[in-house]
Parts: C-alpha cells; structure tokens; sequence
C-alpha cells in the first residue's frame, strides 16, 4: 500500500559558484539598513508530495528528481527534508 509522502527539496547553489542574485539581494539588505547580513545565498524550494511505500522509497524518488530535473547539479547542490510521518496519518 502507497503511503503519500511529503517531501521538501531545497537547491542552492555550490560552494564558490558565483551568486549575483545573492549578491544584489545582500547590497539591497545593507542599503535598507541591515548591515547585519552577511554572504547572501539565494535558492529555491519544491514541495512535493510523492506515492511510496515507504519512507525510503519517496526519498531516493526525490533524488532521482533532483538529478533528472530539479537540480543542475554541475553548479548546484540539494538537499531533502522529509516529514516524520507519511500526509494524512494520525498519531496513535
């Protein structure tokens, strides 16, 4: 029986890849008078809901979209946050 899983993906860019989205966003936070923030990295997220049987199915479903479509992984790295407990289920 499939069980749905939610899952969250979050692409960043890799470690010294160039980031002048990140870079405009952290002048515009100093120009606004947050001086505080430092080294800004922009990415993206996915919520994806995936059909499994387990746990460990949905999971290695996520990477193999990552690989395929979601993330460029040459410049890009992810990471997969899954839900301690399938959509829908109760605790009982």
């Amino acid at each position: 029986m499939a069980n749905a899983y939610p899952v969250r993906i979050i692409v960043t860019l890799k470690t010294g890849v160039l980031d002048p989205q990140g870079k405009a966003i952290e002048q515009s936070l100093t120009s606004l008078g947050f001086e505080t923030a430092q080294s800004v990295r922009q990415g993206r997220y996915f919520d994806v809901v995936i059909e499994a049987g387990s746990q460990d199915e949905a999971k290695s479903e996520a990477e193999a979209m990552c690989e395929k479509l979601l993330a460029n992984t040459v410049i890009e790295d992810y990471r997969i946050e899954m839900a301690a407990a399938p959509a829908g289920a109760t605790a009982g």
